[in-house]
Parts: C-alpha cells; sequence; structure tokens
C-alpha cells in the first residue's frame, strides 16, 4: 500500500509562512491524486487543496485561495502546500491523503491513504 509522512508543520506568526512536505512511498500508482485536509479542535475536517500526479490540476479551498500553493515533485514522490500570509484561524492538523484517481477532489471520502498529520499553529 502507499505509506503518507507530513512534515514541515511548527508555530508561526500571524502573516508568517511555512511550506509542508507529503513523501509518498510504497506501492505508488501513477494517477495517484494527492490532497491537504485540516482539523482544528472541535471542528470537522475541512478539504484544503489537491492535485493531480498526472493531469497536473488543483482545487483549492475558499478559505485559502490566494494564500496557499499546492505543488508537486514527481521524482520524489512528494507534494507541498505553501502557506503564506497565515492566519490564526489556519490553525490545526494539517493532513495529507491519496487517492487512487488522476482526478482532484475536495471530499474526504475519495481519499484511500492518510498520513499521520503535522501541527500547524499560528499565533496572534
Amino acid at each position: 500500500q502507499v505509506q503518507l509522512v507530513e512534515s514541515g508543520g511548527g508555530l508561526v506568526q500571524a502573516g508568517g509562512s511555512l511550506r509542508l512536505s507529503c513523501v509518498a512511498s510504497g506501492r505508488i500508482f501513477s494517477d495517484l491524486a494527492m490532497g491537504w485536509f485540516r482539523q482544528a479542535p472541535g471542528k470537522a475536517r475541512e478539504f484544503v487543496a489537491a492535485i493531480s500526479w498526472n493531469g497536473a490540476n488543483a482545487d483549492y479551498a475558499d478559505s485559502i485561495k490566494g494564500r496557499f500553493t499546492i505543488s508537486r515533485d514527481n521524482a520524489k514522490n512528494t507534494v507541498y502546500l505553501q502557506m503564506n500570509s497565515l492566519k490564526t484561524e489556519d490553525t490545526a492538523v494539517y493532513s495529507c491523503a491519496a487517492a487512487r484517481s488522476s482526478l482532484v477532489s475536495s471530499r474526504p471520502s475519495a481519499y484511500n491513504y492518510w498520513g499521520q498529520g503535522t501541527q500547524v499553529t499560528v499565533s496572534s
């Protein structure tokens, strides 16, 4: 199966930036689409961004559009989430997910594999 490991989380002041990484290993399919989700304490998990390995298309949640950028490095089987202009409401555990599909999706049910998550804390 596919294993996903996130890194890059931490504490940052509002207005600052962080870059999250998600490395995929194991049995990786060529049509593996990747997504980022986040969950704050007491809140439901929400979609952040997604990108397809083959189609080079991406989708973003309205709450982060214009501030976050999802990208990929196919040679390293790695997906990134560049987060700029961070706000306190961005504080959450960010998880990487992989889907057996070439299409991007904002629905958690579309994803087959999940990483352990990395904490992002934005202070005022």
